[in-house]
């Protein structure tokens, strides 16, 4: 071994040269491990960094996740409640509610059981008011048709309820309708018999009274026939005679007698009705004579005026309803089935109704 290589054999100043390139080699190293440290710990740093970053990104898009479905939940809720309830107001709360859910696709489909909700509420007003308009005018088939139509429409379970009393509202008053029509219908029936009853009754007194007047009539001619030959048997010889009796019409006519020697003069006979015309005609030796005795009308008896009578109903003070009539029954029978009918019991929810019945 070289003895220049041994640090023993050195000099002082060699010793001090050495010693310092010793510590000048060793802090090189010691600089070199350190910055190596360094560089670990800051990789290790940035890879720490990046996964807090993922890890805060997961965190976040969790939190996203629960949002979006509170929100969904949210607005499920609120639709349903709108469902059941279609008010304006439960309508606007879903609304409000869905612009928060970000879901595209579950967006679309609560906006369209909304869209679905307004027309379902369409419909049953639609159905409502057809009801009610009918109700109004029962005896309207053209308004049952359109309330009837309406009432199919409701196809929703939502508004099965309603479509149940609105179906049975509409057979109540169809019914009652119905019942009404029946009701007039009879009272047509008798009131056409009564009709009837009465003109046979006056037919029938009025055929009594011309027999009656043709009897009178007969009785009148054969007591002026029995004057009329009682006058000529006193000195005349009868020569003849014949006797034509006529009721028809009521119109008589006595026999005509052909007496000879005295004059006899006739009598004239009047009755009701009756046209009583005595010829005699006598013959003796100077002449012949002809005597024309009077032919004597009886009076005619017409029929007074008959009283008609006029039925009315009134809404609000003016006469929506009236109609006349032969006797007071008929129209007090119309009246009674009109204030009954349900087309005025409706009206009179509203309206003043009023009724009567007076002279034509």
């Amino acid at each position: 071994m070289n003895k220049n290589l041994n640090p023993l054999n050195w000099t002082k100043k060699q010793q001090i040269i050495g010693g310092a390139v010793a510590i000048a080699l060793i802090g090189g190293v010691t600089t070199g491990i350190v910055a190596n440290a360094n560089h670990q710990a800051e990789v290790r740093k940035i890879e720490q960094l990046k996964k807090d970053k993922v890890e805060k990104a997961k965190v976040r898009a969790e939190k996203a996740k629960q949002l979006e479905k509170s929100n969904e939940a949210d607005s499920k809720k609120l639709l349903d409640i709108a469902e059941k309830t279609p008010t304006d107001k439960n309508i606007k709360l879903a609304e409000d509610s869905i612009l928060k859910v970000k879901n595209a696709e579950v967006k679309k489909a609560f906006d369209n059981q909304v869209v679905g909700i307004k027309n379902r509420v369409k419909l049953e007003n639609e159905a409502k008011t057809a009801v009610s308009n009918y109700q109004k005018d029962a005896m309207n088939q053209n308004k049952y048709k359109t309330a009837q139509q309406a009432i199919s429409k409701l196809t929703s379970s939502y508004s099965k309820g309603l479509k149940d009393s609105l179906n049975k509202q509409l057979a109540t008053s169809k019914k009652q309708a119905d019942d009404a029509t029946k009701a007039q219908q009879t009272k047509s029936v008798s009131d056409s018999k009564e009709k009837t009853a009465d003109t046979n009754k006056q037919q029938s007194g009025s055929t009594e009274a011309t027999n009656g007047n043709s009897n009178n009539a007969n009785v009148a001619s054969n007591t002026q026939s029995t004057a009329n030959n009682d006058v000529a048997s006193g000195s005349n010889s009868y020569g003849g005679g014949s006797q034509n009796n006529y009721s028809q019409g009521g119109s008589n006519t006595s026999q005509n007698n052909t007496n000879s020697g005295s004059s006899n003069q006739g009598q004239g006979n009047s009755g009701q009705n009756n046209s009583n015309s005595n010829t005699n005609t006598n013959t003796d030796g100077n002449g012949s004579n002809t005597n024309n005795n009077g032919s004597n009308g009886g009076n005619n008896n017409n029929n007074q005026p008959q009283t008609r009578y006029v039925g009315w109903v009134s809404v609000d003070g003016v006469r929506r309803y009236s109609q006349t009539f032969n006797t007071l029954g008929e129209a007090q029978s119309y009246v009674d089935a009109t204030v009954n009918s349900a087309e005025v019991i409706n009206l009179g929810f509203e309206h003043s109704i009023r009724y009567g019945v007076e002279p034509a």
